[in-house]
């Protein structure tokens, strides 16, 4: 086999069936392997989107997400892609042209050292050769879906691609395994004097899935439960324990439950998201987790690291029996945030917005969000009713992450509903892939809350009473037009036309923005300030 082919090959016996990204011309011999291997490529409006859609892929399916680029400002353009990756969790695998190694180290056109750049946005990255591409292709498989799971980047010599493999020199690792030295004797002492435990959950226990082993948990262990905005999902909100989320709008009236604790237990809890000490009391905390993370430094913290069976195992020792719970507490919190948010819906604002979305959309839905106020509401108000998925990027939090999000969701389930809900500047960003859903006949529906300026960057400013400027994005209607590059635009401005935006968004199968005017003023009371 060639090198493309032989890449081609292995990228398709590990599951994957999309490359995201935009070649250049050292890219046509592996376009043309992709496909006779039965791997499409899918054409970005550029690389970043790539890369984000790439990293989406990949947490969906659990098969590494694959992008591509070319040389220099190809690369460094997807890197942005690939940095969400890394901080977000997601198995990827991000292939670069590079100059071949008589050139590498000349003043070329286009020319830097991608290994140097993609170094700290990666968990490792190789250089590939005729000798150790199938220990190369092996390794990155292998790299990316362990814990935790991240980007490899591959740098493709300009020339190789049509050269033959040599198979001789191969050497083929398996898994390492590793043996934690686990404190099992403080961590059953805590669990048993514990009387008003609280379970923190993150972003590697969504990963993992541990929906059923959790409610069975709490079932018999009735114990209140905060959660990490990426774990969105993982527990019903509607459960008796589900307290609400962490960060997020109406964040601090936690603080009732904090208050009542003796004893955190995080749970597949990744600090990526939020550190602990920027919320927990002062209390003992258990973290479970699949690998050793940093901690704060304080002497009341223990670690316990292994696969998440073995921490409900242990978990066992709490005693149901002493635990002072009153589930009302819990209740109160999530009566009162509601309580809240109805009381800005009397006019069309944000939450009304998202009400009627929620009312429109099936309850299985696929919702991906951009960054920015929008986001801290959505996390908290949206329901997943245990059926739904919310899709954002929280360790990364890169503006831009809402549309290819939602392209790469809709390549993977084309039978979901998929829906983007976008501040207009991260659409501004993206803008460019509303034609890559054209291209691809995508029907995601891209719901952009217009409010003319980046409100989040404006209530920091506000906060610390700096005069705000540098934040208006532009002036008068953000399309001016019922169509944007060949999609329709559909305008909401009342709790009617939005309602009747959405019906009609549902009911075509194809791309739709639904431009949503709002009056950004309802943030500032919802969003807490940190």
């Amino acid at each position: 086999m060639t090198v493309a082919e032989y890449i081609a090959n292995q990228l398709f016996n590990a599951g994957v069936r999309y490359v995201f990204g935009i070649p250049g011309g050292p890219s046509i011999p592996y376009m043309e392997a992709f496909q006779s291997a039965g791997i499409e490529f899918i054409l970005t409006s550029d690389e970043a989107s790539a890369g984000i859609m790439a990293d989406v892929s990949g947490r969906i399916t659990g098969i590494p997400g694959v992008c591509h680029a070319t040389f220099g400002p190809g690369a460094t353009n997807i890197s942005t892609g690939i940095g969400g990756a890394l901080l977000d969790r997601s198995p990827v695998i991000v292939l670069t042209s590079e100059m071949d190694d008589t050139m590498l180290n000349r003043t070329v056109q286009m020319n830097i050292n991608h290994q140097k750049l993609f170094e700290p946005l990666t968990k490792a990255t190789f250089r590939i050769n005729q000798t150790n591409v199938p220990e190369v292709i092996s390794t990155a498989l292998r790299i990316c879906r362990e814990e935790y799971p991240g980007p490899v980047h591959i740098g493709l010599p300009a020339d190789i691609a049509e050269t033959e493999v040599d198979e001789s020199q191969v050497t083929l690792r398996g898994v390492e395994t590793i043996n934690h030295m686990n404190d099992s004797t403080s961590i059953v002492s805590l669990l048993s004097r514990s009387r008003r435990p609280l379970l923190a959950i993150g972003l590697t226990a969504a990963r993992l899935g541990i929906n059923k082993e959790l409610v069975t948990f709490l079932d018999k262990y009735k114990i209140p439960v905060v959660i990490t905005p990426m774990a969105k999902g993982l527990l019903s909100e509607e459960h008796l324990s589900y307290a609400g989320v962490l960060f997020h709008a109406l964040s601090n009236y936690l603080e009732d439950i904090f208050q009542k604790t003796d004893l955190i237990i995080g749970l597949g809890y990744d600090p990526v998201e939020y550190n602990y000490e920027s919320w927990m009391p002062d209390v003992p905390l258990i973290d479970f987790n699949t690998k050793q993370t940093d901690m704060p430094e304080a002497e009341n913290i223990v670690q316990f690291v292994g696969p998440h069976e073995e921490w409900f195992d242990i978990l066992k020792n709490l005693n149901a029996g002493s635990i002072i719970f009153e589930q009302a507490v819990v209740k109160g919190i999530r009566d009162e945030m509601s309580t809240v948010f109805s009381g800005f819906t009397g006019h069309f604002g944000p939450v009304t917005a998202l009400k009627i979305l929620q009312e429109e959309l099936p309850a299985d839905a696929i919702i991906t969000s951009d960054v920015g106020s929008h986001l801290h509401l959505l996390g908290q108000y949206w329901e997943t009713h245990g059926k739904g998925k919310v899709i954002m990027t929280n360790g990364w939090s890169g503006m831009g992450f809402g549309i290819p999000a939602a392209l790469a969701a809709q390549i993977t389930r084309p039978d979901a509903t998929v829906v983007c809900i976008s501040g207009d500047g991260g659409f501004l960003m993206k803008a460019g892939e509303i034609v890559t859903a054209r291209r691809y006949k995508l029907p995601v529906i891209v719901v952009v809350f217009s409010d003319g300026e980046l409100n989040l960057i404006k209530l920091k400013k506000e906060w610390q009473n700096l005069p705000v400027y540098g934040t208006m994005l532009y002036q008068g209607d953000l399309f001016g037009a019922d169509m944007f590059l060949g999609v329709k635009v559909l305008k909401a401005d009342s709790h009617q036309s939005m309602q009747t935006a959405i019906k009609k968004a549902l009911s075509l199968n194809e791309p739709v923005i639904i431009n949503v005017n709002i009056n950004p003023e309802d943030y500032k009371w919802l969003i807490v300030r940190r």
